[in-house]
């Protein structure tokens, strides 16, 4: 179902959430939620990692997080 722009203009949040999301947006939210979750099990892993290892992780996630939202938010239209 497609929708015009005035109507995806009006949509709150909830909605958009709750509407059909393009394939693209579909395909990237997955690989967000993958890396933001070896993210987080490389940050709560209890060997003492290197210091770059504990940073890259800690940007991935943020990274990975931010994708994964604004993918969700995607409306096909």
């Amino acid at each position: 179902m497609f929708m015009k722009q005035q109507e995806i203009d009006k949509l709150s949040l909830a909605e958009r959430a709750l509407s059909e999301t393009p394939t693209f947006f579909v395909k990237l939210r997955n690989i967000g939620m993958a890396l933001a979750a070896i993210s987080a099990a490389l940050l709560a892993s209890p060997v003492a990692l290197p210091a770059i290892i504990t940073t890259i992780a800690s940007y991935l996630g943020v990274a990975a997080t931010v994708a994964s939202a604004v993918s969700q938010v995607a409306v096909k239209g």
